[in-house]
């Protein structure tokens, strides 16, 4: 079962044991479904297989459902012990649909249940999208953990919030005009299934029938042959569906990426043609490269220096005019590990916060998504860091968060700055 479909123990309190959230509001008399685990759907003309599947294997227990379709179709899930029922309309179908024309948006509406958050981005419903939070300040602190992400089509808050850019919405209004959505039970038969299981038991039962009337009335009485039977080759079972492993499962191992790029930048910032001057220097996980751009000098001298530095590049080429000069070379390839991630967006974003706050160096911090070829959308929390310390000196710092992984790493010999760019997966 996926991690971020556990019953998390942040949606417990601790002090009363009560959940946290809760499973539906009333709109105008009407009652909606929240708090749903939205996953992509793959085949909108027949979804049960894969409704079913994510109930066995992402929702422990998850026995009702609904569809939204439109240009990213989803399907929420539920449990109907948590307080759901079948036949109920769904929230954030409603919504969704309602605000169509806004591609990505979040909102936190005022009910009488509580505070419901959501979360849209490019017409998807984040799997953590969809929640009626209980409690005022954790449905401020999720919305306000989203605003550092850029490009809100709109930004719906209560009025009593007083936050920038935002605005109060009337919620009846939306939902009235919404699509509506209700949930369904997921193992029951449906459409075309449910055609076919009727016609097929016709079929059978009329074919028994005769086949009886035929033994008992009409087949004269004759004296059995037996013939031996070649027994019937068993079929071959179907080779099992692999699983798609979740991206910090084979992560390459940042503090390798590190070590790797701090000795490639390095030994590229050390050669020196006479007459060139070396721009910055930028990193990934498995090669390294810059440019020298010519001042006085020639593109004889710049190659002699290529060659008398000892450093074995993976290649290097002048521009037309002669007057640029680009290198590349390969690093090892790092060391994979199994790095999955500790905290949820919000506890890790006040944990690193934190810790920057009290060396008094600046960090930031933006929410984003990552979505695998089966389309499972995964969180992570990016992070851009300035800093005239090398990788050396971050390294066991940054890589004591789990789920890291170091994107980028620029340095500039001019201003001796490094700058580094990664991202840590959530919950």
């Amino acid at each position: 079962m996926l991690e971020d479909a556990k019953l998390l123990e942040d949606d417990i309190d601790g002090s009363t044991g009560q959940k946290t959230w809760g499973a539906s509001i009333t709109v105008d008399g009407v009652s909606y479904a929240t708090s749903l685990f939205w996953q992509p759907l793959q085949n909108a003309s027949d979804p049960f297989q894969e409704v079913e599947e994510a109930s066995a294997g992402v929702l422990e227990g998850a026995d009702l459902f609904c569809i939204k379709g439109g240009k990213a179709p989803q399907f929420g899930i539920c449990v109907s012990q948590e307080g759901y029922k079948s036949g109920q309309n769904v929230a954030a179908v409603a919504l969704s649909t309602a605000l169509s024309n806004i591609g990505s948006f979040i909102a936190v509406f005022k009910t009488d249940e509580g505070w419901w958050y959501t979360c849209i981005r490019n017409d998807i419903i984040l799997s953590d999208g969809d929640m009626l939070f209980l409690s005022e300040e954790e449905a401020k602190e999720q919305f306000m953990s989203m605003l550092a992400v850029p490009d809100w089509g709109k930004k719906i808050a209560p009025k009593e919030w007083g936050l920038e850019d935002t605005e109060e919405l009337d919620l009846v209004e939306i939902m009235a005009r919404g699509a509506k959505s209700r949930l369904q039970k997921i193992r029951a038969l449906r459409g075309t299934k449910l055609f076919l299981v009727v016609a097929v038991s016709a079929v059978v039962g009329i074919w028994l029938i005769s086949n009886l009337v035929d033994k008992l009335f009409l087949t004269p009485t004759v004296r059995p042959v037996v013939v031996p039977i070649k027994p019937k080759a068993l079929p071959k079972a179907a080779a099992p569906v692999p699983v798609e492993p979740k991206p910090w499962e084979k992560m390459p191992d940042p503090k390798t990426v590190m070590k790797n790029c701090y000795d490639g930048i390095v030994e590229l910032n050390r050669i020196l043609p006479p007459g060139w001057v070396i721009g910055q220097i930028s990193c990934t996980n498995n090669t390294v490269a810059t440019s020298w751009n010519r001042n006085i000098g020639r593109v004889s001298w710049a190659r002699k220096a290529l060659e008398e530095s000892g450093a074995k590049l993976s290649g290097y080429s002048f521009s037309g005019n002669g007057n640029s000069l680009t290198a590349t070379k390969a690093l090892p390839a790092p060391e994979q590990r199994n790095s999955p991630p500790q905290f949820n967006i919000t506890d890790l974003q006040n944990e690193i916060n934190d810790t920057f706050q009290s060396i008094g160096v600046g960090i930031n911090l933006a929410m984003d998504t990552q979505t695998s070829p089966a389309g499972l959308v995964y969180r992570r929390l990016k992070f851009t860091l300035s800093s005239e310390y090398s990788p050396l000196t971050w390294m066991e710092m940054l890589t004591k968060y789990s789920g890291l992984e170091i994107k980028l790493i620029n340095y500039d010999p001019h201003n001796k700055l490094w700058q580094y760019e990664g991202a840590i997966y959530v919950f």
